[in-house]
């Protein structure tokens, strides 16, 4: 699979930056504590809109952390991404068939996860590139 659209993917109109990428990753924080309780207490039904929310979030957050805006009318372009966590699309696809599963939240967890250390590495190496040069 080369591209997927997401198909509840809201126009986003924000622009990438360290305070935006932290105000996502708050918000996903949020979304992910009260999945947590939901799942907790088997309200799996309650789980589908704070899924689509993460999956939106995780999408934003994954072209962000690649320096790309958001085309919500395109079908994201996986193999354009410098940083990307492994078997992502595989996961997504995975997701998007069941958004409202636990494994799925889990899926999304690890995600988030992994590419927020893939993110850090990206900035780690970025800045020792501009103290050198």
């Amino acid at each position: 699979m080369d591209k997927l659209i997401i198909p509840y993917l809201e126009e986003l109109e924000l622009e990438a930056s360290e305070v935006n990428i932290s105000f996502l990753l708050s918000k996903w924080d949020g979304v992910k504590s009260d999945l947590e309780t939901l799942y907790r207490n088997r309200d799996q039904q309650a789980t589908l809109q704070l899924m689509k929310k993460g999956i939106i979030y995780f999408i934003q957050f994954l072209y962000w952390s690649n320096d790309r805006q958001v085309n919500s009318k395109e079908p994201i372009p996986f193999n354009q991404f410098e940083i990307k966590p492994v078997n992502f699309e595989e996961r997504l696809t995975y997701i998007l068939s069941r958004p409202n599963l636990f494994h799925s939240y889990r899926q999304l967890s690890e995600l988030f996860t992994e590419q927020e250390k893939l993110f850090a590495k990206k900035n780690i190496a970025k800045k020792r590139l501009s103290q050198k040069g």
